[in-house]
């Protein structure tokens, strides 16, 4: 029995996501594209990452669409999971790179940062929950819900807080307690991806 739980971030539609878990062994159809970018500390979002357009109606200058990929289940009664922070270039956007400032992407990528911060929190909380396969339901979906309300509510008051960025002192801010926050969880990082 596995299940896959994924969710995006799409910063101006936060408030109308939700969190949906696919039927057992479809995956996240977003998480598991082709070209996504799983969060990495070695490894910065650039511009050339943000592979769509925005519509003639999107007044934002960027979008970053990310995900927290959650996959778990049970292989002979063992509880295994994998939690990753994934960056979907597919649905993310800038206006105009060429005019986009570096100030700019650093508000985009600690959209991405904060992604890896609830990732480190769900890879904590389901370390601490010792889940058993027996009764994995509704502990399991309950604590992973909670972890993405707080991290949907965390980034829409990032984006309000900086004004999209514009608020340099508060950006800062939000840099310094965001990698703060990261360094505490340092133990729940996501592992390097074995070359294959």
């Amino acid at each position: 029995m596995f299940y896959s739980l994924s969710l995006s971030f799409i910063s101006f539609l936060l408030p109308f996501l939700t969190v949906s878990i696919p039927p057992q062994g479809t995956p996240a159809a977003s998480a598991d594209a082709p070209g996504t970018i799983v969060w990495s500390a070695n490894r910065p979002l650039t511009w050339a990452d943000f592979k769509t357009k925005p519509t003639p109606a999107d007044r934002l200058a960027a979008l970053t669409s990310a995900t927290i990929d959650v996959q778990a289940g049970c292989v002979d009664f063992k509880f295994t999971s994998t939690v990753r922070a994934v960056f979907v270039p597919t649905e993310s956007w800038v206006r105009d790179s060429a005019t986009a400032t570096p100030n700019l992407l650093r508000h985009e990528q600690l959209h991405f940062n904060i992604t890896e911060l609830h990732a480190r929190r769900m890879r904590q909380k389901i370390a601490l929950l010792k889940l058993d396969c027996k009764r994995l339901q509704p502990t399991f979906k309950n604590a992973t819900k909670a972890i993405f309300a707080e991290w949907q509510k965390e980034e829409a008051r990032y984006d309000q807080e900086t004004n999209h960025g514009l608020n340099l002192d508060r950006q800062k801010t939000w840099e310094i307690q965001v990698k703060q926050r990261m360094a505490l969880l340092e133990q729940y990082a996501s592992k390097p991806t074995p070359a294959k």
